[in-house]
């Protein structure tokens, strides 16, 4: 466990300072910086060759933080969260406290409470939201270990975590729902 203390330490370094992670989660191996820095998530589309609001999830480690991010939560989606089974990607309406290259057009925000050990202890530990994006370049498949990941996507992330590299990790690709007012639920993806 001291290893991934260690991790953890490193990678929180790395996040307050405006840099890139390459690190675990629920849903695969993805790259990451601090939510709220404009300039870092930046860098993330730079590296992914992307558009900023096509790909960027907003990782949260307790359903709590959701208020500090988006101006009203449904009632609904704090029993979604509660019991889905897998990895849930809610797309709130009325983001805050974020960078426009986060929020989308129409001031929505895809946003995830994690449960996967290190990117919740990631979470706590940097007291902030983390973004999560896929560690691929856009159009490129998006990889299903770490050892899928290109060296092009290594070579540009300011840190690599060293934990669960040997692990086939978020087989379970997350689902996805929009959730508007008087709880209309919109599925994009099961």
């Amino acid at each position: 466990m001291e290893d991934v203390k260690d991790e953890l330490k490193k990678a929180v370094e790395v996040l307050r300072s405006g840099g890139v992670i390459l690190y675990p989660a629920d849903s695969g191996w993805g790259l990451g910086c601090d939510a709220t820095n404009k300039n870092a998530v930046e860098k993330i589309v730079k590296i992914k060759k992307s558009e900023a609001r096509d790909v960027m999830i907003v990782l949260l480690d307790n359903v709590s933080r959701l208020q500090a991010y988006v101006d009203e939560v449904p009632d609904m989606a704090w029993d979604l969260i509660d019991l889905s089974e897998k990895p849930l990607t809610i797309l709130f309406e009325n983001a805050k406290n974020l960078p426009d290259n986060v929020v989308s057009v129409g001031k929505s925000v895809a946003i995830r409470v994690t449960n996967e050990y290190f990117s919740k202890s990631l979470c706590s530990r940097f007291r902030s939201p983390v973004i999560f994006t896929p560690a691929n370049v856009n159009g490129d498949p998006v990889p299903q270990s770490f050892s899928d990941i290109s060296d092009e996507i290594k070579s540009a992330v300011d840190y690599t975590v060293a934990f669960r590299q040997d692990e086939c990790i978020g087989r379970d690709i997350s689902s996805v729902i929009k959730l508007g007012k008087g709880n209309v639920i919109q599925i994009i993806r099961q």
